[in-house]
């Protein structure tokens, strides 16, 4: 590659579409986009292969490599059905470009597409004048275990029709476009396509500005207009965006888009509904509801009437819409529409509504349960693709051709004893495109799939998303691309650029004055209560994880420390470990060996991720709070997030391999991302209720923190050597040595470490210092009119606090005949006790809390 771009620079008398095609040249026998029939480059890939070939292949890893950096200082993760852990979203940082003479022929077609579906829908819910007069079969709708009858009748579900639908399309070799399957219940990807666009215009903001691409904005707009005109209430309506949750392969999506349009991020147990309405469960009380642009799967939507024991939607939710108190977009029941056998008879649909023969064709589609169409899927079986008739969630599709004589006689059998579960579809081959793959250009296969949305109340009118979301797959003779939104290994993600003959008018969703909230200034009053726990519980796992690593990495030091110390004091500072992470029975157990090679211990309870209280299980925790409240961070502070979970990827082999000579160097570079969040939270974030609850829970959590370190270290009296060590191990964990030795010089002394770790209103880490922070925000928080007197919550810490201010430093330092400072064991214990209850005043009073709905009549789900 990089000497045929040295030879290409010297010459200068090569013609540009020659330059072009000698950099990239197609794959034999396979349509390529980027080439006419004649086999010369096709004038609008012209420029932008100039622009790449100008490049150079360092250049183009460079701006690849770029791409990936942004979409994971993103967040930009997804998670496919069969993969454990989540990754970076693929881009191949090559467009695919579609000229406007070959686009609009493609987006008429989808305009025509999606009417037709909307119309299907109606029908389906509404009068089945297709089932009557015998256009589709009876069974193709009551055997849909995606046709709900709970909706059926309905006019609240069935009149406002889609709001989006997607298609997946590939190019033929006749350069045709063919639909090979719809999307219509919570059509994934167009927050992807819009990530893509976006990180596409930061890596090539040259290339972009010099190529008219017809920008996305005005799509999401019409999808805001529409969601507005979708609500039952006249006023400026409370619009949510319901997401299964943050486990959930597209979560990052979800939360792009919610962040994107200015909506709320909800699950289903931060709505409720009451009095006929669905309300927001916040601190700020109730918050009616008038639209729902749900992200969760039809039977999920309400356990009353649905899946019973689903705990992603609303029980009740049924009812509200069909009452036309709020409006759900796609409407419930929608799910049906993804049934790939009505592509078998989707001509005579579109001609029996409108007479007309769709423009845009789909795939030749065959049904095992027509007698004729299981014949020839029978004896050609090697040349289509099979797909299951229902969708459901483990589904996937089998290409004959890949398949041996044996498995073929096997998948034979199965349609012939069940032919009503099985379609099958001719195979297309999708056109190739060039991809950037291995440092080379490449031909690849691609499927595009693009998105209408409803514009106008009380027509049939939409508008199509200029481009879309392609996929391509890693190898030039892949068949089949996960039919997934590109998440699966076997797919990347291309930015799909729609050009046109001069620049398209700038539109932002910023300039849509008409279109604003009004402003709370209390802006986070309005935050679901579930959000508020993840903000507190993030709080507490940062520092947890923290105070743990800060401790550990003192431990080691001091371990291995030239000053010897005693058996009693080696054996202090290993239970301290144990006391602080609570991970028992570790050192403390009477019988253990441990302390005479504690090793395995410390890495137990460094790396054990299924070990309660170990560093590896709060992170995980932490990481999953945050995730929680993706929505709410600034770039810079997921960017942190991001830099904490490639740490803690890593942290096994680093550690290890560094546990042989300073261990406490393998932990550095955790602390100091935990620090970088700790410090951003601080800074950057709006003094709201979500902030306030994560400093609640910070300084609740080092209060209590603070508190096991002192118990497990200078509760016991040491040796005199000893008590250096261990309290210098006190003032190192808390960071207040340094302040110690400046301020006292002499010998290290235990009630002058008391003073300044739990009395010195200065030091930002004694427990005075804290649980004063901690009682201003604890004042800080909402309270009903009825409550009379303080608060448990504030009870619990004006106690705390007035018990501090009260200490008496040389009593709680006195030794009993035990070698035992009972009296600051004592003070401690009831202190963290305090603590304890105020945290559970706070969840009793702030946090959501799990409500079980049962079915009168539970109904039983096919594969549940």
């Amino acid at each position: 590659m990089a000497q045929y771009m040295a030879q290409q620079q010297n010459q200068s008398s090569a013609s540009p579409s020659s330059l072009a095609g000698a950099l990239y040249e197609p794959a034999k026998g396979r349509f390529d986009e980027a080439f006419q029939h004649d086999g010369l480059i096709s004038e609008h890939w012209q420029h932008l292969l100039e622009n790449l070939n100008q490049l150079g292949a360092s250049q183009l890893d460079k701006r690849h490599n770029k791409t990936q950096r942004i979409l994971r200082d993103d967040g930009a993760t997804y998670k496919a059905y069969d993969e454990s852990n989540e990754r970076t979203w693929g881009l191949d940082p090559i467009p695919l470009l579609l000229d406007q003479a070959t686009w609009q022929p493609i987006e008429q077609g989808l305009l025509q597409r999606t009417r037709l579906f909307n119309q299907l829908f109606k029908d389906l819910y509404g009068p089945q004048e297709l089932i009557r007069q015998g256009v589709i079969p009876p069974e193709s709708v009551f055997a849909n275990p995606g046709f709900l009858r709970p909706c059926f009748g309905s006019a609240a579900i069935a009149e406002n029709g889609l709001l989006l639908h997607a298609t997946d399309m590939v190019r033929t070799a006749d350069q045709g476009v063919c639909a090979i399957a719809d999307r219509s219940q919570s059509p994934g990807g167009a927050g992807y396509a819009l990530e893509n666009r976006t990180v596409m215009t930061r890596v090539f903001p040259g290339l972009f500005r010099q190529t008219h691409v017809r920008r996305l904005a005005m799509f999401f707009q019409t999808m805001r207009y529409k969601l507005n005109e979708l609500s039952p209430t006249n006023q400026l309506p409370n619009i949510v965006v319901l997401t299964p949750g943050s486990r959930n392969e597209s979560y990052f999506e979800h939360a792009y888009l919610a962040n994107y349009l200015g909506y709320s991020l909800v699950q289903g147990r931060d709505l409720t509904v009451r009095n006929g309405f669905v309300w927001t469960k916040s601190l700020g009380g109730l918050t009616r509801v008038d639209v729902i642009l749900r992200r969760v799967d039809d039977y999920f939507c309400d356990p009353a009437e649905l899946k019973s024991d689903s705990y992603l939607g609303v029980p009740g939710l049924l009812e509200v819409v069909r009452s036309k108190k709020v409006a759900i977009a796609n409407p419930i029941g929608s799910g049906v529409l993804e049934s790939p056998v009505y592509l078998k008879y989707i001509d005579d649909i579109s001609h029996f509504f409108t007479g007309e023969k769709l423009s845009l064709p789909s795939a030749k589609t065959y049904w095992a349960y027509d007698e004729q169409d299981l014949e020839y899927i029978l004896d050609n079986i090697h040349q289509l693709v099979i797909k299951p008739t229902f969708k459901k969630w483990n589904s996937s599709s089998i290409s004959g051709n890949l398949l041996s004589e044996k498995d073929i006689e096997t998948l034979r059998k199965d349609i012939k004893q069940q032919p009503l579960k099985f379609v099958a579809q001719e195979f297309i081959a999708p056109a190739h495109s060039p991809s950037w793959q291995q440092s080379q250009f490449t031909p690849r296969p691609s499927v595009l799939r693009s998105f209408s949305v409803a514009s106008i109340s009380g027509s049939e009118s939409f508008k199509v998303m200029p481009g879309g979301l392609t996929r391509t797959g890693h190898e030039p003779t892949q068949q089949m691309i996960s039919q997934q939104i590109a998440g699966a290994a076997s797919a990347l993600s291309k930015d799909t650029w729609v050009l046109t003959d001069e620049p398209e008018k700038h539109i932002s969703l910023w300039s849509d004055k008409d279109d604003g909230i009004a402003v709370d200034q209390e802006q986070s009053a309005n935050l679901p209560s579930r959000v508020i726990e993840n903000m507190f519980w993030l709080g507490r796992y940062a520092v947890r994880v923290e105070s743990a690593l800060r401790l550990l990495r003192t431990v080691f030091v001091q371990l291995n420390n030239t000053q010897q110390l005693s058996s009693e004091g080696y054996k202090t500072l290993l239970t301290a470990v144990t006391n602080v992470t609570e991970t028992f029975p570790g050192f403390t157990h009477p019988d253990t060996l441990l302390p005479n090679n504690p090793e395995a211990e410390l890495m137990s309870v460094i790396l054990d991720e299924k070990r309660a209280g170990s560093v590896m299980s709060n992170l995980n925790g932490m990481l999953e709070c945050a995730e929680e409240v993706k929505p709410l961070m600034s770039a810079d502070t997921q960017r942190v997030v991001n830099d904490i979970r490639d740490e803690v990827s890593i942290l096994g082999d680093a550690f290890t391999y560094e546990f042989a000579s300073a261990p406490e160097e393998a932990l550095d570079p955790l602390v100091t991302s935990l620090l970088a969040f700790s410090g951003l939270v601080h800074e950057s974030m709006i003094r709201g209720y979500g902030w306030r609850f994560i400093e609640i829970g910070r300084n609740l959590e080092r209060s209590y923190q603070t508190m096991s370190l002192i118990r497990a270290l200078l509760v016991k009296e040491q040796k005199e050597f000893d008590e250096d060590i261990v309290l210098e191990t006190l003032l190192l964990t808390l960071e207040t040595l340094i302040t110690y030795r400046r301020r006292y010089r002499a010998r290290t002394d235990v009630g002058n470490g008391l003073i300044l770790t739990m009395m010195d209103k200065s030091n930002p880490r004694s427990l005075h210092y804290l649980l004063k922070d901690l009682k201003a925000y604890v004042d800080e928080l909402p309270a009903s009119n009825t409550e009379q007197g303080l608060t448990p919550e504030k009870r619990a810490i004006v106690e705390v606090l007035y018990k501090i201010q009260l200490l008496d430093i040389q009593q709680l330092t006195q030794v009993n005949d035990e070698g035992k400072r009972e009296n600051l064991d004592e003070f401690l214990e009831n202190t963290q006790n305090l603590l304890n209850d105020l945290a559970g005043a706070l969840s009793n009073k702030y946090f959501d809390h799990n409500e079980v709905y049962q079915q009168v009549q539970a109904e039983k789900w096919e594969d549940e």
